[in-house]
């Protein structure tokens, strides 16, 4: 359970992000901030936890911008009277920015981006986040948004990179801000949320089997996860029933790191 802690959540205007702050509010948060540059999206989610019972704020950051997280982190400290969990969920993938996001035709400003929301972002909500948690009495935390991409060899470039650069700086971070903080991530493997339901879309309807299998073939449960599935792992590791565990990388993932192989259906 999550009963009074007030939780940071990026990325929270939809998909994964959105559930986990209605998951946060449904487990007793006091306060939910929710964080994204999707303005509208983040006021709906702020919306739907204050239906629940519970304190909520959207907040509008470029996630680009370090000022911007900055003030992103003194808002929801300002709101909340405090921090003490903070979700770093946002992320992005190279084939939103190029049509061609291969190894040798990505260019090297949409690398950049990635890297600047996926990891740079990371560290630096994380830094900005570390006194206010740090002065926490309930518990504090922080819970990043790594990917089974990271952990194993995909096609793409950027996003397998930048995961794993998270997992890293999940680690050290466990390290600078131990004993008094605890850092932890999860690594999801393909969850139904309105990216992976656009990128589907997007196939040709004689192309889409073959692209279904690709996104799940290798998940042993031969299904697309869940944004709650992936909601109640993340709230787990952001409560007391996690205190003792730090450094720690879990993959949600249909059983995609268990083994090497690809269903033929």
């Amino acid at each position: 359970m999550l009963t009074g802690k007030r939780i940071l959540i990026t990325g929270g205007a939809q998909g994964m992000g959105r559930e986990i702050a209605l998951e946060a509010a449904r487990q007793g948060a006091e306060f939910v901030g929710v964080a994204d540059r999707n303005a509208e999206g983040a006021k709906e989610t702020a919306r739907a936890v204050e239906a629940l019972g519970v304190g909520a704020q959207a907040i509008d950051v470029d996630l680009a911008d370090a000022e911007q997280i900055r003030g992103m982190i003194d808002t929801t400290v300002a709101a909340a009277g405090g921090l003490d969990t903070l979700v770093n969920n946002a992320g992005i993938m190279e084939g939103a920015f190029t049509e061609d996001p291969s190894f040798e035709g990505l260019p090297e400003d949409v690398w950049d981006q990635v890297f600047s929301i996926n990891v740079k972002a990371v560290w630096l909500a994380s830094k900005y986040a570390a006194p206010h948690l740090r002065a926490s009495g309930r518990g504090p935390s922080i819970v990043n948004a790594a990917s089974v991409a990271g952990m194993v060899g995909y096609v793409s470039t950027a996003y397998p990179a930048s995961k794993a650069a998270v997992i890293a700086l999940t680690r050290t971070t466990a390290i600078a801000l131990s004993p008094d903080v605890r850092v932890n991530a999860f690594a999801p493997g393909s969850i139904e949320t309105p990216m992976s339901a656009g990128f589907l879309a997007a196939a040709a309807p004689e192309e889409r089997d073959a692209r279904l299998l690709g996104m799940t073939g290798a998940h042993l449960i031969p299904r697309f996860g869940t944004t709650g599935e992936i909601a109640k792992v993340v709230s787990f590791l952001a409560s007391d029933d996690a205190s003792f565990l730090t450094g720690v990388v879990v993959p949600v993932d249909g059983g995609t790191t268990a083994w090497r192989g690809h269903r033929e259906q």
